[in-house]
């Protein structure tokens, strides 16, 4: 049985469930826990009704925490969003609070599956639900710069007219402003991604993919559809066992911090890190990129 329990269910918990409800995938159960009760009532009616034209029969329900014991995935979506004007960073003080009391009670139900959050700042509250679940790393995801490299290769693929999913290129770092490309090892097809943009080109693309956040949160107040999408990305190769190589924030040991970068995701959760060659500039953004993280987990 492959049970999928969403915790938060605002716009980026109901966008995650409604892409999951879209796609062929092989979840069987989908619970959703959150505060307010009555709106999840009609949330659970409203996702069930669309089962007769949905790909796949999926069990939905309101639940609660003891629905998690046998639960393959546990997804956190709950938090404060984003307002107009603040950093990722800005939500650490809001966000860190509840997390504790989250975490401590879908681990008092015998949970041992996988992590999944979506919360931001990611990095920073992906590290607390490891350290609080005392989970084995693998096994606690966060959504990292998943999205951010998406929003990468649709960019990159728009300006030279090719399919995005033959781009190969990631954002990595930090899931917020001290995050960058890893041009030096960025590839469209099998030719190195330098041989077709300036750096003037570059630079605007990454302006965009950095800002992309601020520029929808200014238009239409938060974003949902695309971290959706991320998460039953991320979903899929863990109930699939598909080893996607997948941007993702995970612990990395030598710095005691929850990064994005490269991993491979399977059954488990993380499977590997993939070895990330950075050049000189490269090497500099990461280290501003991993006391950035630092500090915020320093400053709780």
């Amino acid at each position: 049985m492959n049970k999928v329990v969403i915790i938060g269910c605002g716009n980026v918990g109901m966008s995650y469930a409604y892409a999951l409800l879209n796609q062929k995938n092989s979840v069987n159960e989908l619970i959703l826990i959150d505060l307010d009760e009555k709106r999840i009532e009609g949330e659970v009616m409203d996702l069930n009704h669309c089962l007769s034209f949905a790909p796949s029969k999926i069990d939905i329900k309101k639940g609660n925490y003891s629905d998690c014991n046998d639960a393959k995935i546990v997804v956190i979506a709950a938090g404060a969003n984003q307002n107009p004007g603040e950093t990722r960073m800005d939500l650490i003080n809001k966000n860190s609070e509840i997390f504790k009391s989250i975490v401590d009670n879908v681990m008092a139900s015998g949970f041992n599956g996988v992590f999944l959050v979506a919360t931001n700042p990611v990095d920073v509250m992906s590290y607390l639900v490891y350290k609080y679940s005392k989970l084995p790393f693998n096994q606690v995801i966060g959504t990292g710069t998943s999205l951010d490299t998406s929003r990468l290769r649709y960019l990159i693929a728009e300006k030279l007219t090719i399919n995005p999913k033959n781009i190969h290129a990631y954002v990595v770092g930090e899931h917020g402003d001290s995050e960058f490309v890893l041009w030096s090892s960025g590839y469209v097809g099998t030719q190195k991604i330098n041989d077709f943009l300036t750096n003037d080109e570059k630079e605007e693309i990454y302006s965009k993919v950095k800002n992309a956040a601020y520029e929808i949160i200014d238009r239409k107040g938060a974003t949902y559809y695309g971290i959706g999408m991320c998460l039953v990305k991320i979903t899929d190769a863990i109930l699939n066992d598909k080893n996607c190589v997948i941007t993702v924030s995970n612990y990395i040991p030598e710095y005691d911090i929850y990064i994005g970068l490269p991993m491979v995701i399977g059954s488990n959760g993380i499977k590997k890190r993939l070895k990330v060659q950075l050049d000189k500039e490269e090497i500099e953004k990461m280290k501003v990129s991993i006391k950035v993280i630092k500090d915020a987990i320093n400053g709780l």
